[in-house]
């Protein structure tokens, strides 16, 4: 077993005045603090004794309502007991491994891929193969190839703002990756953390909602990016023989989801405006996206290339040739400034040119300055 080597960054940035663009983080400042502590109360109010009690494995049924009314409003029609509340997405992908996964099955991942996603199926002892991909995500005809070969248990995708490239996966591409899956009996994971955080550009439907794909897609959702991460609190929605079973496996990791956070949560979205919260979080992180856009274009060097996500919270960038991420992120840090070294996402060998930067916890102002430290480590670095 390996920790994470972000969550290893992400300690060795917590001193004072280092500018990080290592952690996928919300910004704090940006929490509803009063909305959320008012819903906190109420829980305590209504009932004190259900929200320090047991609940159910499934979680809250007025939470599991507000998630399906969510989803049925972005065009994927749920009712509530197609919803199983979880411990935060991250636990919604650890369910979904004990139920389908056995030590030698292959899993297919986006290649570079969520890192913890990567950690969850080498600890289940799956056999992890790579999917080819373009600046779009996934290539649908080797897609086929692949699973017609490896004969895979099932296909992990983060599709829209992906972590850690930023990509979002067309709609055309979507629909072909479903007929292949209903075709070749592949199940498809489904990881949407980031797609309520779009900048611009019109919303992609989801995998589990193109045609061939209602039966064979388990659809895992957050709130930590669109309320507070501290809430711990995500979602999974699957076919309803994979859900019961994450049920089972569920009631042997943790028996229920806290239920003073689910009741909270609950009152919040029925009485306040979550969609408007939203918006006025886009509105700042879109400011802090075109900031570090347009501080590494006056900054870094012609022979460094980025991408623009149309949303979500990173941007992926590659150094020039002969230049190492991972020996710079030293440099770096000796300027008080971080990020993500982006060979760690990737499964075989990495591009070491890669890194994964995180637009969101920091000012304009302060994407600038870490933006101008990073090109005299750059500087620093190249001239060795």
């Amino acid at each position: 077993m390996e920790g994470s080597p972000v969550r290893e960054i992400l300690a060795l940035t917590q001193r004072p005045g280092i500018i990080s663009f290592a952690g996928g983080l919300p910004a704090p400042e940006l929490f509803d603090t009063e909305g959320l502590r008012a819903s906190y109360d109420a829980a305590f109010a209504v009932s004190a004794r259900r929200a320090l009690q047991y609940s159910t494995t499934e979680g809250a049924p007025e939470l599991r309502e507000a998630v399906a009314a969510r989803a049925t409003a972005r065009g994927l029609p749920t009712d509530a007991d197609d919803v199983l509340i979880t411990s935060g997405s991250q636990q919604a992908l650890t369910l979904i491994t004990a139920t389908l996964i056995e030590p030698g099955d292959v899993v297919l991942v986006e290649n570079p891929t969520y890192l913890a996603a990567l950690q969850c199926f080498r600890l289940a002892g799956a056999r992890v193969v790579p999917v080819p991909c373009d600046e779009q995500g996934i290539l649908p005809d080797a897609l086929a190839d692949l699973v017609a070969r490896e004969r895979p248990k099932l296909l992990y995708t983060v599709p829209t703002f992906q972590n850690p490239t930023g990509r979002t996966l067309p709609a055309a591409r979507r629909a072909a990756v479903a007929e292949t899956a209903a075709r070749l009996g592949l199940w498809l994971v489904e990881d949407d953390p980031y797609g309520d955080l779009r900048y611009e550009g019109s919303h992609v439907p989801w995998l589990a909602a193109q045609p061939g794909a209602e039966d064979r897609t388990a659809l895992l959702g957050s709130f930590s990016k669109i309320m507070a991460p501290g809430l711990r609190l995500g979602w999974l929605r699957a076919p309803a023989a994979l859900r019961r079973a994450a049920v089972i496996a569920k009631q042997a990791a943790d028996l229920h989801t806290s239920t003073v956070d689910q009741l909270a949560a609950a009152h919040y979205l029925a009485t306040v405006d979550l969609d408007a919260h939203i918006a006025t979080v886009r509105a700042a992180y879109r400011e802090r996206r075109d900031a570090l856009q347009t501080a590494l274009s006056r900054t870094l060097s012609a022979d460094c290339d980025w991408n623009l996500p149309a949303g979500g919270m990173f941007v992926w960038a590659r150094l020039p040739e002969d230049h190492d991420a991972t020996a710079l992120l030293r440099t770096a840090v000796a300027h008080d400034v971080a990020f993500v070294p982006g060979a760690p996402f990737h499964t075989g060998p990495p591009d070491p040119r890669t890194l994964r930067l995180s637009f969101t916890t920091h000012t304009p102002p302060e994407i600038t300055e870490g933006v101008s430290r990073l090109g005299r480590a750059l500087r620093e670095y190249g001239g060795r």
